[in-house]
């Protein structure tokens, strides 16, 4: 228990800086500068790896699926990587929802702070139902299996540009609990119309964002169960992935005609977990091979999107 505290106290730490002293003042975040935030965050998650070893091979964390230290860190690379392959997808519908709300791209951030915050601890809750439900029954895993397999086909088959905020039902619920400006102040979340406290648009965007990784989460969660049912090793890979999703996002969503590849790499890894989670009391997959299929498809859809030139549409043809 006191390493769950620790790493939560660290978590919040983390967290604290980020807001209250990096980006205490809005400002658009450039593409150097998401670099080099992305890059610190996932050398971060990687160099976590080493405590994760640290904590397993010394018994210092309850291990109840009685991982070596070496496994331990094989699960945790592996989880950390399905993670942030997911977080891309994310990253496409954050970009559609600020779009739609016609957010400023000084305000996103702390947008996004305030939504990550709550994912973390949404997802601490699914996770613990999830390890719960998957030690406890067995057949579960075919559910999970089955839901992302069906996962990865409506990725696979979605229509481009089919996600409309404003047309969602997430938006009407809304509309119907908050009084709402169509104008924004400054970055407040509130503010007050003719005596009457109003919501605006980068409240709908915040609620919007954490409602659609709530849908997120329902993927991802059983996705890393079919890595493992550790409980330390789901949470901190899962948080360590979201905490690089902001940085990620202001880096990936200026390029995301460049990557559109990327797609088929989140429907062959959704397909692989879900396979596996399926045949897990059947057949055992070592790690090395979830490893190479999952960090293979992301290399892959970047690789043949960088090296498969996109065809011009018919509104970029000049006559």
């Amino acid at each position: 228990m006191l390493v769950w505290i620790i790493f939560i106290a660290i978590i919040i730490v983390f967290l604290a800086l980020d807001l209250g002293v990096f980006h205490r003042t809005p400002h658009v975040i450039s593409t150097k500068e998401a670099a080099t935030w992305t890059t610190i965050w996932v050398s971060v998650a990687l160099a976590f790896s080493g405590v994760i070893y640290w904590l397993f091979t010394n018994d210092i964390i309850e291990n109840p699926t009685g991982l070596t230290g070496q496994e331990a860190v094989l699960k945790y690379i592996t989880g950390y990587l399905v993670e942030l392959s997911l977080s891309i997808d994310n990253v496409f519908v954050i970009a559609v929802i600020f779009s739609s709300f016609a957010i400023p791209a000084k305000y996103q951030h702390e947008v996004l702070f305030w939504g990550i915050l709550g994912a973390i601890v949404f997802r601490a809750l699914v996770i613990f139902f999830g390890v719960t439900l998957i030690n406890k029954v067995d057949w579960i895993v075919y559910v999970f299996g089955a839901f992302l397999l069906f996962t990865a086909f409506k990725i696979l088959f979605a229509k481009e540009g089919s996600f409309d905020p404003k047309k969602s039902k997430m938006y009407k619920l809304i509309r119907r609990t908050f009084a709402l400006s169509d104008t924004m102040d400054g970055g407040k979340f509130f503010i007050k119309r003719m005596g009457v406290k109003v919501a605006t648009p980068l409240f709908a965007a915040l609620i919007i964002i954490e409602l659609t990784d709530i849908v997120f989460a329902l993927d991802s969660i059983p996705a890393i169960l079919a890595i493992t049912s550790d409980p330390f090793i789901v949470f901190s890979s899962n948080i360590m992935a979201i905490l690089g999703l902001r940085s990620l996002y202001f880096l990936v969503s200026r390029m995301l005609d460049k990557f559109r590849f990327l797609n088929y790499s989140l429907v062959i890894i959704l397909a692989y977990v879900g396979v596996k989670l399926i045949l897990s009391h059947h057949v055992e997959f070592p790690e090395w091979v979830s490893l190479s299929v999952i960090a293979g498809s992301l290399i892959g859809g970047i690789l043949l999107s960088v090296l498969i030139p996109a065809k011009d549409s018919p509104d970029d043809i000049i006559d």
